[in-house]
């Protein structure tokens, strides 16, 4: 868009409680635009009520992040976790939500999510370089993640390949595919990209 500054120049920052309603906003913004194509609304729409949504836990833990647009705006979120959950907001975890064995299990990315008006401009990419810079720091060797249909050219883009793909049946009976990827973390090198 005209008049936006460069992405690169954007803010990451680790995301705070202060950014839940901003968080929940550019999720269900990302979610309804740029599902188009690949979900119907009556998917997307189930997701939005049962899956999408803040994982407060992560802002806890440090390892969620934010890109600003200014003005209290979200460009992009999105991050990584050392815990088992795999996918979902707080409404669809238990209560407890254990730590990974870094030696042996890989990390999680997690809930990554582009305003529309910055997709495509290489925030999906700063913000997994990010994750997987704190998931090699601390001590994992590879990381995993389930997928939307639209998220999945950007983490194969990244690398991950397809481990599996299933469907998520969601509480109200609507189907939605997803696929299960991974890929090993990267070795630090002085300058390396993702």
């Amino acid at each position: 868009m005209p008049g936006l500054p460069a992405s690169e120049a954007l803010p990451l920052r680790r995301a705070c409680a202060e950014d839940l309603a901003p968080i929940e906003a550019l999720i269900a913004r990302s979610a309804r635009e740029l599902s188009v194509g690949f979900y119907n609304d009556t998917q997307v729409a189930s997701l939005l009520r049962y899956v999408f949504g803040a994982d407060t836990q992560l802002i806890r833990d440090g390892t969620y992040y934010v890109i600003e647009a200014g003005s209290g705006a979200l460009a992009a979120a999105g991050g990584w976790s050392r815990r088992r959950t795999l996918y979902g907001a707080d409404r669809m975890k238990g209560a407890e939500d254990p730590l990974l064995d870094a030696a042996g299990e890989p990390a999680r990315i997690r809930a990554f999510f582009v305003h529309p008006d910055w997709a495509r401009r290489g925030l999906g990419r700063r913000l997994y370089r990010e994750c997987e810079a704190a998931a090699r720091a601390a001590g994992f060797r590879r990381l995993a993640l389930v997928a939307t249909m639209p998220g999945e050219p950007l983490y194969r883009a990244l690398g991950f390949e397809l481990d599996e793909r299933f469907v998520l049946t969601l509480p109200d009976g609507v189907e939605v595919p997803v696929a299960r990827m991974s890929r090993s973390v990267t070795q630090a090198t002085a300058g390396a990209e993702a």
